[in-house]
């Protein structure tokens, strides 16, 4: 393999991750600051936090679309085209709505980018270093988050009109992204399964795998010939594809019931809910991003070792218990010394070390090669739609229910988790695509 390219191509499709961060969390810092410039209701309040994955429901939902259709490359250039344009517009947006709409516009590239990314490091990565590779991409989303909560938090002491600056900077990553897409080349899984284009694989795949390509190529085109035209969405649904389906649904849905979504994006609130102030506040959450970045490193270097259920199992124990301590707190109103923000930063370290660690990459790799990019599309989809719906209701849960109840129903769903975990989820580490696929599909 020649590990320097392989490593770049993914570095650079990881990318896409960064501005799904960067895009994701950036909201964090300005939606107060925007709430008041627009004199918004909470219900516009709401809607203006969670417009962004709306789009991001959409975008998972059609990105399989043009992935299947034009490429995963060019997929990935309009990802990168539709993320400069919305953070130009939304920092320029001269009303409300016009925010609303780049806003809207930003969310479909960050779920175009789910379903894209991930599954085209999948595809170019040999399976005992695809764990590492396609975590590339959390890491990267992670790094985005860090830096956009850093960026808030120096930008944010500048005015006003903050916000505007907050949401802008986002720009020049993405016009990055555009310029070294140019370097990658198109995924050699796609070009024999959509084109046919065999010689222009093999090209590939002979500097992915100078050993053993020949090989690879031919389980590709058996996997091909086995699935018959599995390529329609409907036949995803059929009970062949059962477990895999059953799967993304549910480790998606319980990404998202751990509350991450709500605490990356509340998390200043959250901590002024406590009784910190607004400086303090923005400070805590650069220290959420920084523990995210560090663990979703060290969980990169242990996902291919130990493999993705162990990091599950781990993870699951620790979200129980911190999430319930997180409550505990509420219900006694036992700030002192910080302790809600101790609390979160270790919850954020086991998030960071299980679930964000892992999802990308298992839902990339238990779908079979003909379906893939729609099994994406669903685990996305759920993800998002998910998402949306926990931001949009989280500041009116927690201002009708408190806190305490709030951060109890995230731990009862870890329980869940668990269970789920520990009885259900299959290991996939060390396994090519194709023998992952011979595992999962009911014959």
């Amino acid at each position: 393999m020649n590990k320097r390219k392989v490593f770049l191509w993914s570095i650079v499709v990881a990318l896409g991750g960064f501005l799904f961060g960067f895009d994701t969390a950036v909201i964090s810092g300005a939606e107060q600051s925007i709430q008041d410039y627009w004199s918004l209701s909470s219900i516009e309040h709401g809607l203006t936090v969670s417009i962004a994955l709306i789009g991001t429901v959409i975008g998972s939902l059609v990105g399989s679309i043009p992935c299947e259709r034009i490429g995963r490359r060019n997929t990935l250039l309009l990802i990168a085209a539709i993320y400069l344009v919305s953070s130009l517009g939304t920092a320029f947006a001269t009303n409300w709505h016009v925010f609303l709409l780049f806003r809207f516009l930003g969310g479909l590239g960050v779920g175009a980018s789910s379903v894209t990314a991930p599954v085209y490091i999948s595809e170019i990565a040999p399976a005992e270093k695809r764990g590492r590779l396609v975590a590339l991409f959390q890491f990267n989303i992670v790094l985005g988050i860090l830096l956009s909560y850093f960026s808030n938090y120096l930008i944010g002491q500048e005015g006003e009109t903050a916000w505007r600056w907050m949401l802008g900077v986002q720009a020049f990553p993405s016009l990055l992204f555009l310029i070294l897409l140019q370097l990658v080349p198109e995924s050699p899984r796609w070009l024999i399964l959509r084109k046919g284009k065999v010689e222009e694989a093999t090209a590939v795949l002979k500097i992915i795998m100078p050993v053993g390509y020949e090989e690879e190529i031919a389980q590709i085109k058996n996997s091909t010939q086995a699935q018959n035209g599995a390529g329609d969405v409907n036949q995803l649904l059929t009970r062949k594809y059962r477990v895999p389906v059953f799967l993304a649904i549910a480790f998606a849905v319980f990404n998202q019931v751990s509350g991450i979504n709500a605490i990356i994006y509340y998390a200043p609130r959250i901590f002024e809910m406590t009784g910190l102030g607004r400086a303090s506040s923005l400070l805590s959450t650069v220290g959420i991003g920084i523990v995210n970045f560090i663990f979703t490193l060290i969980a990169i270097n242990f996902i291919d070792k130990i493999g993705r259920k162990t990091l599950m199992l781990i993870g699951s124990i620790g979200l129980i218990s911190t999430l319930g301590l997180v409550a505990q707190a509420f219900y006694t109103q036992n700030f002192n010394g910080w302790a809600v923000t101790i609390y979160l930063l270790v919850y954020i370290a086991f998030f960071a070390f299980s679930q964000g660690a892992v999802i990308w990459v298992f839902i990339a790799e238990i779908f079979p090669n003909q379906v893939r990019a729609k099994g994406q599309t669903l685990g996305s989809f759920t993800h998002w739609i998910m998402a949306a719906i926990i931001a949009f209701s989280f500041p009116m849960l927690a201002e009708r229910l408190g806190g305490g109840n709030t951060f109890l129903f995230f731990s009862v769903m870890m329980v869940l988790q668990l269970l789920f975990v520990w009885k259900l989820m299959p290991e996939t580490k060390g396994q090519s695509l194709e023998q992952i696929e011979k595992t999962l599909i009911i014959h």
